[in-house]
């Protein structure tokens, strides 16, 4: 069973590639992942009706491994979030999930 969080944003209208470009599967969020244990995937979604809406879900196998991350990272993952507020109007965290069996 993995551990899904999903975050909204609203990117600012000059930004969308540069946001796409960072929190994309292969983006500047993703290779930070990469580092740790248990880091799945990243998956980036555009929403068709509401013009800069878009969705992050980052897929980790377990909450612990996710953890591990947030305390051994800290410093990084603080360092981009702060750059990347520039390219956001704003961001939101829609929660943490499981996938059901």
């Amino acid at each position: 069973m993995s551990y899904i969080v999903i975050w909204e944003f609203q990117v600012r209208p000059e930004k969308e590639v540069e946001f796409e470009r960072v929190y994309g599967p292969n983006g500047e969020w993703a290779q930070l992942f990469r580092r740790a244990a248990g880091y799945i995937r990243t998956d980036l979604l555009r929403d068709r009706e509401v013009w800069g809406r878009y969705l992050v879900l980052d897929h980790w196998d377990c909450v612990a491994h996710y953890d591990a991350f947030r305390a051994a990272h800290s410093t990084e993952y603080s360092e981009l979030d702060q750059r990347c507020e520039a390219i956001t109007l704003r961001e939101v965290r829609i929660g943490n999930f499981s996938d059901l069996p």
